[in-house]
């Protein structure tokens, strides 16, 4: 019997890891085409154990106002996670983050195109803000990164 209990625990444990990467939800984003680093930015959501299905469009802007990105938070891409937006090049981590606080907000945002941030990496690493754009209208740092 000890031996059918070791056996069943050794095969939950191979078992959660996927189940786990299968339930997190998908990340829709809407790019131009020509966007390298917003390529780079979904390179490192996949890496990140998110499934990605990137779009190609002529102009982002009609999303970031759909999704309630306000304009000063623009950045070159908006992605779309479980009612969430995502402007810019925000961390997996962070958005990791979000989906497990579930807060009240339309979504998370790093604004411009900061160097160092994930699809921006090279010589140089500047600081950023992670933005939580609240629901009041009003926006928060959800997590800064220095250089």
């Amino acid at each position: 019997m000890e031996r059918r209990t070791l056996l069943k625990t050794a095969l939950a444990a191979l078992l959660v890891p996927a189940a786990a990467r299968a339930a997190a939800p998908a990340i829709q984003v809407f790019k131009t085409p020509s966007c390298g680093c917003c390529h780079a930015w979904v390179d490192h959501l996949r890496e990140n154990g998110f499934t990605v299905k990137a779009t190609d469009v002529e102009d982002t802007a009609p999303y970031r106002s759909k999704y309630k990105v306000p304009n000063e938070l623009a950045s070159c891409h908006t992605g779309v996670v479980a009612g969430y937006a995502l402007e810019g090049h925000v961390p997996a981590a962070d958005i990791k983050r979000l989906l497990a606080e579930r807060p009240k907000a339309y979504g998370l945002a790093v604004p411009r195109m900061p160097m160092g941030s994930p699809g921006m990496e090279g010589d140089r690493k500047d600081p950023f803000d992670v933005i939580l754009i609240r629901q009041d209208g009003k926006h928060a740092v959800y997590r800064h990164y220095g250089a």
